[in-house]
């Protein structure tokens, strides 16, 4: 589906509506009498029984209506929707919204109807928002699709939601609150279109600087995760999701299990992907007006202005609670504002100009404190007092030019409607208290930060990494033709060594005698700990004995742990006993993955050994990790703190426990056969960590899938690795861009001579940023495919890159290539051209396209070479090749 369809479905010049009525208490009629309120013209009621209503001609079907029909409206019986449908898929419609209820939400029957829907929809290319939903508005259009009976102010923020009733009520708050919207929709059931959809077409809506979402659930992770990677970046994304449950945690079977909750996965997943998530429907609305400003919020340091004591000390307190910081001014700053604000001024931030302030103090208090370098953001507060010019202290804020994001609290009612007009009508967001204000300028500091997070250049791993998956993937075939799902420690440990995860020097006796020759070929002490798939807290059944330090002491506590094992744990099928060297390391650690149901596997990271769950320091990620997302991952516990030396204490080799998460995440993104993996604990000090205790899950609902469809964001395609031999019998190597390539990346533009530039952007580049360079080295894999040249001239560099960025729906791919200066003239331009051609087709594109200058002769040739058609565009030249 392209956006033109969109366009149609979204901005249709005709709408019939199946289920008109003219009485008023039926849905029908308010649909339609919506569309006729909202002037449209080309808008056809269908109703079986009547000739007219509410003045219009009524259809019999909507294949009797002699015209295009862009989108039609359902609001009939449930029964009668499929059929009502496939009317419509013949008359080739765009798209339904179909507002009838009765589907899912009823159990199989409302399934069975669902499925039929679908089914006429693909077949025709025919899209479908519902049903049970309210529909659509478009307020800039004065388009009302909906049974809702109001139409919002015009505004910059789309917002979606999975509820009616909700969004029926947001409606009303956003009219009492002045607030506009550039899109509303409530999307009921979503068998079809669904956020990410929206996503895509709001992203690249004009009228949309911000989209907001209440959701309740989500079907589709990896296509909402890609939508929302795509465009958060420029349009903050804010969700408000509602169902905080632990029931996914109940089932689970172990540590990792019991800590990560669907609801702590659904974060780690929002913040991956760029998401501001909020908890409270004023904070929806309230964190999207602060996004949708130009200025945006850089840093957490906050001047608080004030004309009273109380209302400061509110908003500091508020502010600290939320981890945000309160400026500390220069001493310029303070100087400036003694010799312009009254003599009994607070003489620091919070700022109080005293309740008889006037609009000059308040205009002078801001100018100054915006010019601080320490002050990332100004929250002015007024209070109305008797001697309060609100009007005139509103006029002087807004006419202050700066960058720096400027937010308020004008607290009270009717006394300062008018003035609370004037800043908003200026771009400043205005709320009603001054926790309001610091809650959305925390969330926008939040969005800002988790940004700079996410884009900031990984470092390259420490050394290679060759992992041994043909090992563990016949181990884990064996466990599973023999229908054995829990592995146990030495199983593990096994799994993990494969992948350069290190584990501690161990054996696994069957026997004391045994046990013996392990433990004096590992060297005392040593410890033992009784080995069965079955248990899991070893220490609660006195199955774990520490510090083992002569034979005769491995004889005595095998038969110990066999014993207690057997008494308290009859059942249990016991492999043996595990002998392993003592570890003196000063950290223990939780390393964990969870399948969760809707996001596949998470990561978990914290503190381990036996307080884990009563301490419950833990975060989660989602795979695959490269460094700089497995150092996020360990910044965000408590532990942290000790990790990275405390109070004299050596920090601990915090990158050798990256690089175990980086290799931990490949193994979980190269096994969907795996369930659960718990290491608790690993431990860990300023050599580095081992495994001591491991327990792997494996899944017995996996049926040969697909590779990585059981995640939710795309990993590195090493299939697309191969080598290339130039014109020069120099050898290249073609391989798609990783996030740690900036600096080849960066190295490679200063290469470009003027007219390289021009051909390839179109214009040149002035600053080669930080910024410039992630967009086009951190990648999402499922929209967008680079293939560089890498070249070995003594260091590594990018010679050359062909890039591939398609529509959501892969039908459509614009294709763009570079070459750098000293590489031209060796076949890289051919060679990166056919590979690209040969991906495409793999990845089912049906059509390339590309623009070129019409001086560009070299890239006509290429084109014209390999049958593309070349069109003339009003600046350039279109070439398009389908596949």
């Amino acid at each position: 589906m392209d956006n033109e369809k969109f366009e149609r479905i979204f901005n249709p010049r005709k709408i019939a509506v199946i289920g008109a009525s003219s009485s008023p208490e039926k849905v029908g009629y308010s649909v339609f009498k919506n569309l006729l309120d909202s002037k449209f013209d080309k808008v056809f009621p269908v109703n079986i029984r009547r000739k007219k209503i509410l003045g219009k001609k009524a259809y019999k079907s909507v294949l009797d209506i002699n015209e295009k029909i862009d989108l039609v409206v359902i609001a009939t019986p449930a029964e009668t929707v499929v059929e009502l449908a496939r009317e419509c898929s013949g008359k080739g419609v765009s798209g339904l919204v179909i507002v009838s209820s009765g589907f899912k939400e009823i159990g199989k029957k409302g399934e069975r109807l669902c499925k039929d829907l679908l089914k006429i929809a693909h077949e025709h290319d025919m899209r479908i928002m519902g049903p049970n939903c309210l529909g659509f508005i478009r307020p800039s259009k004065n388009l009302n699709v909906s049974f809702s009976g109001q139409i919002p102010l015009k505004g910059n923020i789309a917002f979606i939601s999975q509820s009616g009733a909700l969004g029926t009520a947001i409606l009303d708050w956003a009219i009492e609150h002045n607030l506009g919207f550039s899109f509303f929709a409530s999307i009921g059931s979503m068998i079809d279109l669904g956020f990410n959809d929206l996503i895509d077409y709001l992203g690249n809506d004009s009228e949309t600087t911000s989209i907001v979402i209440y959701m309740e659930s989500l079907e589709n992770a990896r296509k909402f995760l890609s939508a929302a990677r795509a465009f958060s970046r420029n349009k903050p994304i804010v969700v408000l999701k509602s169902g905080r449950s632990l029931e996914g945690a109940k089932a689970a079977l172990s540590h990792t299990g019991n800590l990560a909750g669907n609801d702590e996965v659904f974060e780690a997943a929002f913040k991956r992907a760029g998401i501001v998530r909020v908890e409270e429907i004023d904070d929806l609305f309230n964190a999207a007006k602060v996004l949708s400003r130009k200025s945006k919020v850089s840093g957490n340091r906050l001047a608080i202005i004030t004309n009273a004591g109380g209302p400061g000390v509110i908003a500091t307190d508020s502010l600290i609670k939320l981890k945000g910081k309160l400026s500390e001014l220069d001493r310029k700053t303070i100087s400036e504002l003694d010799r312009n604000l009254p003599e009994n001024w607070s003489k620091g931030n919070p700022v109080d100009v005293l309740g008889d302030a006037e609009p000059k103090h308040y205009k002078k208090a801001l100018e100054l404190s915006a010019r601080d370098k320490n002050v990332d953001c100004i929250l002015v507060i007024l209070t109305p007092q008797a001697m309060t010019d609100s009007v005139s202290i509103a006029r002087s804020i807004v006419k202050i030019k700066t960058d720096k994001p400027i937010i308020s609290a004008w607290m009270g009612g009717d006394v300062v409607k008018k003035s609370r007009k004037i800043l908003e009508k200026g771009g400043i967001p205005v709320f009603r208290t001054p926790e309001e204000a610091v809650r959305s300028f925390m969330n926008s500091y939040k969005y800002s930060k988790n940004l700079e997070d996410l884009y900031q250049t990984p470092g390259s791993i420490p050394h290679a990494f060759k992992p041994k998956t043909e090992e563990n993937m016949r181990i884990i075939r064996k466990l599973l033709d023999e229908k054995r799902f829990v592995l146990d420690n030495s199983e593990s440990k096994k799994i993990l060594a494969n992948y350069g995860i290190p584990v501690s020097n161990h054996g696994l006796a069957k026997n004391s005698e045994q046990a013996v020759r392990i433990a004096e070929k590992i060297g005392f002490p040593v410890a033992m700990k009784i080995a069965s798939p079955d248990i899991l807290h070893k220490t609660e059944i006195e199955g774990v004995k520490l510090n083992v330090n002569s034979k005769k002491e491995v004889l005595e506590n095998f038969k110990k742990i066999i014993k207690n094992t057997k008494e308290k744990f009859p059942k249990a099928k016991i492999h043996g006993v595990l002998i392993e060297e003592m570890a003196s390391k000063k950290y223990e650690l939780l390393i964990g993955c969870k399948k969760d149901p809707i996001f596949g596997p998470s990561i978990v990271f914290g503190m381990g050994g036996i307080a884990v769950n009563i301490f419950k320091d833990i975060n989660v990620g989602l795979p695959p990790l490269n460094m700089a997302l497995s150092q996020r991952l360990i910044e965000e516990t408590k532990i942290y703190k000790l990790l990275k030396g405390f109070r004299g204490v050596k920090s601990v080799d915090i990158k050798s426990i990256q690089f175990v998460l980086y290799k931990f995440a490949y193994l979980v993104a190269d096994f969907p056969e795996i369930k659960e993996i718990d290491i608790n604990p690993f431990s860990v000090d300023e050599h580095g960590g081992v495994v001591l205790d491991a327990k792997i899950i494996l899944d017995d609902k996996v049926k040969k899938p697909k590779p990585y469809s059981h995640l939710v964001i795309s990993p590195y395609p090493k299939e697309y690795i191969k080598e290339f031999k130039m014109k020069n019998n120099k050898k290249a190597v073609f391989r798609p861009i990783r996030p740690e390539d900036e600096p080849l990346e960066a190295e490679m533009f200063k290469e470009f001579s003027k007219e390289t530039q021009r051909f390839r952007f179109f214009g040149f580049i002035k600053d080669i940023t930080h910024d410039l360079l992630t967009r086009y080295t951190q990648i999402d894999y499922d929209r967008e495919i680079a293939i560089i040249a890498e070249i070995d001239d003594g260091k590594k560099k990018m010679a050359g890159v062909v890039r591939l960025i398609s529509d959501p729906y892969s039908n459509n791919a614009e294709f763009a290539i570079v070459v750098a200066d000293p590489y031209q003239e060796k076949g890289l331009g051919n060679g990166l051209t056919d590979y690209m051609i040969e991906i495409a087709r793999k990845r089912g594109i049906k059509k390339i396209y590309a623009y070129f200058l019409s001086d560009n002769d070299i890239v006509r040739h290429i084109f014209e070479k390999r049958g593309f058609k070349i069109f003339k565009d009003e600046k350039a030249y279109r070439a398009e090749l389908s596949l």
